[in-house]
């Protein structure tokens, strides 16, 4: 093999990592100029199942607001939706509202943690944000456990007797999103929207 075979690899890495940052310090200038007279910091995390991460913490009127993101979802987010830094900012809107320092959550020290953590914090908080969103209507929540991905929660709509009426997200993921200062119920809901969606594009009231 060439040397220059030998190279490829580490350019792609650090092309990787160039992309990265650019990314990383463009989400960053579009949060800072959502808030007028704010200071963001970020850096970049890994996460052992997700991968990379995006960390911000915006500092405005002498207190601080730290959310996360994966990179996945910030890179999706920039290329298709038209107005990225609506969304980058819609998740501190209501800290800055607060007025009150938010730093991320402290990490659970271990396994047992975790799990007294993801049932007193995380399942009642996608509880909560279902229970708003679909006020008035029938929603079953349950967690299972799935041989490919461990403990997820599932979410139905039993109103529906025929086709899809249930979704299913992985613990662990709502669990990261919890303590990246997110709201876990977020994907939920739009799992159980999008049946809705699909429902009644079939025709289902």
């Amino acid at each position: 093999m060439s040397q220059k075979e030998n190279e490829t690899p580490q350019a792609t890495d650090q092309e990787k990592a160039e992309a990265i940052g650019a990314l990383l310090g463009h989400c960053k200038n579009l949060l800072q100029q959502s808030f007028e007279g704010s200071t963001v910091e970020g850096q970049v995390g890994e996460h052992p199942i997700f991968g990379p991460l995006f960390l911000y913490t915006l500092k405005l009127n002498g207190q601080s607001y730290s959310c996360g993101f994966l990179i996945g979802e910030v890179a999706r987010t920039v290329q298709n939706n038209p107005r990225p830094d609506l969304w980058l900012s819609s998740f501190f809107v209501d800290m800055v509202r607060e007025g009150v320092s938010r730093p991320l959550p402290e990490q659970p020290k271990s396994e047992e943690e975790s799990k007294t953590f993801v049932e007193q914090q995380v399942l009642p908080a996608c509880a909560r944000g279902i229970g708003e969103e679909f006020a008035g209507r029938q929603v079953h929540l349950e967690v299972s456990m799935n041989p490919e991905v461990g403990p997820v929660l599932e979410a139905g709509l039993p109103e529906f007797k025929e086709g899809p009426n249930t979704t299913a997200l992985p613990i662990a993921f709502l669990f990261t999103l919890y303590l990246l200062n997110r709201d876990p119920s977020e994907p939920v809901i739009e799992s159980l929207n999008r049946i809705l969606a699909e429902q009644a594009a079939a025709g289902v009231q």
